[in-house]
């Protein structure tokens, strides 16, 4: 009797287009239908593992981690200057969720930038800010503001340490006035100093003096100095100078 054999079946061939279409692995560039282009690793087909990501809107670029389609790891995020036609350095440091979160640096100008932690894109937990007009805050901040314990170094000198509530001088504090050779020690409310003390402190070595040293207790009142306690008036800044 003779023997008869069936054929082996053959894949459909939508199956191993689907299968050569699934992204994993190291891919050279593959565009979106906006523009927008990735080279890097993927895994069912979603982003994953070290890659480069360009967007045609602003022309941002962003090398680095990425885990299941969103930027998570360590990245650079980059943008292109209209004048030069160079890309700048914008942000530098960790990232999870999609969001700015942990150590990182964020550049807003030439002299202008922030180092310290990040939590869902806003300025969180201990960091140091670098003002264009020179002066430095570095402490706790919340929700983009200082917030907590910190000091703000004016770029003549002066200096205050002490309590910030939303982004403003809140609570116990000291201002040094070194270019007086001046220190007051108070209580404020909302950037305005509401009660405290006033002593000399380097008055001798200070550039500007005062006319008059603060009278001790008990002076006779021929020795006194008319001296007020001084601030100086910060103007709003656009990256949430603290006042």
């Amino acid at each position: 009797m003779p023997i008869s054999k069936c054929p082996p079946k053959s894949e459909p061939l939508w199956k191993a287009w689907d299968r050569k279409a699934q992204k994993n692995g190291l891919r050279h560039q593959v565009f979106a239908v906006n523009g927008d282009h990735y080279v890097g690793k993927w895994k069912d087909n979603l982003k994953h593992g070290k890659g480069t990501q360009v967007w045609r809107k602003n022309g941002a670029i962003y090398e680095g981690d990425w885990k299941f389609g969103k930027r998570d790891g360590y990245g650079t995020l980059s943008l292109s200057d209209q004048e030069t036609g160079k890309y700048r350095r914008v942000y530098s440091g960790w990232w999870k969720g999609d969001k700015k979160c942990g150590y990182g640096i964020q550049f807003f100008g030439p002299k202008e930038y922030y180092e310290g932690d990040w939590c869902g894109n806003q300025r969180s937990g201990w960091g140091r800010m670098y003002y264009s007009n020179g002066d430095i805050y570095e402490g706790q901040w919340c929700d983009d503001k200082p917030e907590g314990e910190g000091m703000l170094r004016l770029k003549n000198g002066n200096r205050y340490e002490g309590n910030w509530q939303r982004g403003m001088k809140n609570g116990w504090g000291r201002f040094f006035h070194l270019d007086h050779g001046q220190l007051f020690e108070g209580l404020w409310v909302d950037n305005i100093a509401k009660c405290g003390t006033m002593i000399d402190c380097g008055r001798d070595e200070a550039p500007k003096p005062t006319q008059f040293p603060i009278p001790e207790v008990g002076s006779s009142p021929g020795s006194w100095g008319h001296t007020q306690p001084r601030e100086r008036q910060n103007s709003t800044h656009s990256h949430t100078q603290p006042g």
